[in-house]
């Protein structure tokens, strides 16, 4: 087993910069997901470790070995793509087999490699199937077997559920996080699902623009995330954004907008003081907006009032849009037992103590949050 490196990984098409800088170090048998939005760099990286990308500058490594010059075949990896890639006249033993058999395995050995995969997989009876005759979860299924047979040092996987149904995804997703843990392998995952990259990741990279924007385990990434790009992408439904000001009266400091005044718990103060009479953006998460009747005791709870645009009852929670007098909309989960109807306007609890501040004074586009 080996870990990989990407040390100063510069990818360039021409004059667009696909990966800027990109430094990661995964551990050995770390599940580890890169996830971002469409054109961010992610599958870019993935190609560059495996070899389907010359790297522009900079190294990667797997384990002690630099790879930049190491043809793809040599690498010790196996990849599991978008498409499952099965050639259709050939069974699924044979679709499995395959790779072993282009390196010129003994037959036994094959065969030990291809039952014990199938057996993981649990697809021990469709050995003798076409492609053809398989369902979307089933074909997967094969082609996450014809990597695991290589028994290599890493796993790629390039959005290996984007084809799959819902229900399908959620189960699938399941099924490799076993694997992983089954198999003690460095699994490398790509995905813009960032469901996808909570539940099944060790740590998180999540990439813009070809920048590594933050490296960390998913409940870090969620709790605090490094600045503002992170803290939306992060979490469903998304992080609610105010564009604010702090403002200090006494010894008390506020975010205001014209409409709300909140106060913010006394512990942030130390850092928060440079940033008194500047505009900010606040930043709150729905599952930190309450119901004020079944809203946690132990919270510093700030009340704001909102009207109700729409409410989506969800079995277990209920999320309700709200929009405010001057224009704001934002969302917040709360307890089923809440009884809101369509057009009224109602009290909420903020929980401030987890609250979100970003500063735009050095970076507008992304701006960095205060901790």
């Amino acid at each position: 087993m080996a870990g990989v490196t990407f040390e100063n990984v510069v990818k360039k098409f021409g004059d667009f910069t696909a990966i800027s800088n990109l430094n990661i170090e995964i551990q050995d048998k770390e599940f580890l997901v890169l996830v971002g939005p469409s054109g961010c760099g992610k599958t870019t990286a993935l190609r560059c470790l495996a070899g389907l990308e010359e790297v522009t500058e900079g190294k990667i490594y797997i384990g002690d070995r630099l790879v930049n010059d190491v043809p793809p075949k040599d690498r010790d990896i196996a990849m599991v793509f978008q498409s499952y890639a099965l050639y259709p006249h050939m069974s699924v033993y044979d679709n499995m087999a395959f790779g072993l058999k282009m390196r010129k395995l003994p037959k036994d050995e094959i065969q030990r490699r291809v039952e014990k995969s199938a057996k993981i997989l649990g697809i021990e009876n469709l050995l003798k199937r076409k492609p053809r005759e398989l369902s979307g979860g089933q074909r997967q299924r094969v082609a996450l077997g014809r990597a695991i047979v290589r028994e290599p040092k890493v796993f790629l996987l390039d959005e290996p559920l984007s084809n799959l149904d819902a229900k399908l995804r959620v189960q699938t997703r399941a099924e490799i996080s076993k694997i992983h843990h089954q198999l003690g392998t460095t699994f490398v995952y790509v995905t813009h699902d960032q469901t996808e990259a909570m539940t099944m990741a060790n740590r998180i990279a999540v990439m813009n623009k070809g920048v590594l924007q933050q490296l960390d385990t998913p409940q870090v990434l969620y709790d605090r995330p490094a600045n503002l790009f992170v803290a939306g992408f992060i979490g469903t439904p998304a992080m609610n954004f105010f564009n604010m000001r702090l403002v200090k009266e006494g010894d008390t400091i506020f975010v205001e907008n014209g409409e709300y005044k909140i106060k913010i718990p006394k512990d942030r103060y130390e850092k928060l003081n440079r940033l008194v009479g500047k505009e900010i953006i606040f930043g709150i998460r729905p599952d930190d907006i309450h119901n004020p009747d079944f809203s946690p005791h132990e919270i510093s709870g700030e009340r704001v009032k909102a009207k109700v645009d729409v409410v989506e009852l969800m079995g277990n929670e209920i999320l309700v849009y709200l929009a405010t007098n001057n224009g704001n909309s934002f969302v917040g989960r709360v307890d089923p037992r809440s009884k809101y109807q369509i057009g009224e306007t109602v009290e909420l609890i903020f929980n401030m103590d987890n609250s979100h501040i970003f500063d735009p004074s050095e970076n507008p586009e992304n701006p960095v949050a205060v901790r």
